[in-house]
């Protein structure tokens, strides 16, 4: 990478926010230190009223030029329709910015091949904000006692990503197969990254992949359930995400993830712990030594910290390039290969 001196105080801007992870990837950058000086998006997406009301002295640009023109901003934020990202991310590098993308940051194979070509071209940063780790302090956690060896040798993990539809709030590119990629390049990423960050694989192999519209016949371009499986030499995995949210739950899903290593396993209850504690962050450790739950809430998101020292410093500690890469590769195979028996 280049090794160019940045600034202390790092600048960043935001094309696109057609989806309301924007909100946790500018607040986590403020938190850390970064200025946010300026967003473009198209029309008037649903998030823009609540964007206006937790940034109001961000101003609003008239073209996302602005941003790729202005030499003193250093990384641009992605979270538009996301057949769009992969298009801006490449326009942002070439223009000399580092891209921290919302997920997915590709819908197709065809863009993630495109990505590649550009990075290798202009040696900038491209990284996905995998929400479901890097937001989640339950996460960090389970990170450092799979570090620590509390379970032994992870062997597998079991990511469930369900969310509530919320159909009234939803845009028409939602329901539109060709813009938001499919369920297992949308929301499956988040678990891809998951099982190789925690069996510490580099590569895998996606052995089996269903998709379906079980709930919303109606809408034909929905995707309303996923599965998967991945097997590497470290580990296997198991995937499965849904659009079927129930309305009494309090929160948006009852995500979960199960780490199985040879010593013990370690369960998340990341956003709800039902007809248990209140609040998120659930974190259940059984070992030799221990059977307990605990709360993880204090244990933080150093993502956000260390890609702005990542874009100081050209180095990868929040995430490698590779892997960014390798768990849009595999989602975009499994959708494939779902798709393939889902016609």
């Amino acid at each position: 990478m280049t090794s160019a001196v940045k600034p202390s105080t790092l600048k960043f801007a935001a094309i696109g926010i057609d989806h309301r992870h924007i909100f946790g990837m500018a607040q986590n950058l403020i938190a850390e230190g970064a200025e946010f000086v300026g967003f473009y998006t198209e029309g008037t997406p649903e998030p823009l009223e609540g964007f206006i009301k937790r940034f109001p002295t961000v101003p609003r640009a008239k073209s996302a030029e602005t941003f790729l023109n202005d030499p003193s901003i250093d990384i641009i934020l992605l979270a538009g329709v996301p057949c769009d990202r992969a298009g801006w991310a490449i326009k942002s590098m070439i223009a000399g910015k580092d891209v921290l993308s919302d997920k997915p940051g590709c819908t197709t194979l065809e863009q993630l091949n495109d990505v590649r070509a550009c990075l290798a071209q202009t040696d900038r940063i491209w990284s996905i904000n995998f929400s479901e780790r890097f937001q989640v302090p339950s996460a960090t956690r389970a990170a450092e006692l799979v570090a620590e060896g509390a379970i032994g040798k992870v062997v597998q993990t079991v990511g469930m990503g369900p969310h509530r539809l919320n159909r009234a709030t939803r845009p028409d590119w939602f329901f539109d197969r060709q813009s938001y990629g499919g369920v297992l390049a949308d929301i499956a990423s988040h678990q891809v990254d998951q099982f190789l960050f925690f069996t510490g694989s580099t590569d895998a192999e996606v052995t089996m992949a269903n998709v379906g519209n079980y709930a919303n016949p109606a809408d034909t371009g929905l995707q309303d359930f996923g599965e998967m499986s991945l097997r590497s030499d470290a580990g296997h995995g198991y995937i499965r995400v849904d659009w079927y949210t129930p309305d009494a739950l309090p929160n948006w899903g009852d995500g979960r993830l199960t780490i199985l290593g040879t010593e013990g396993y370690i369960e998340l209850r990341k956003y709800v712990d039902v007809g248990g504690e209140e609040g998120t962050d659930h974190l259940i450790l059984v070992n030799g030594d221990k059977c307990e739950k605990m709360r993880a809430l204090d244990a933080g998101v150093p993502f956000f910290g260390r890609f702005l020292e990542d874009v100081r410093n050209r180095t990868e500690t929040a995430m490698t390039q590779a892997h960014a890469l390798k768990v849009c590769e595999l989602a975009l195979q499994a959708q494939e290969l779902a798709e393939e028996r889902f016609k």
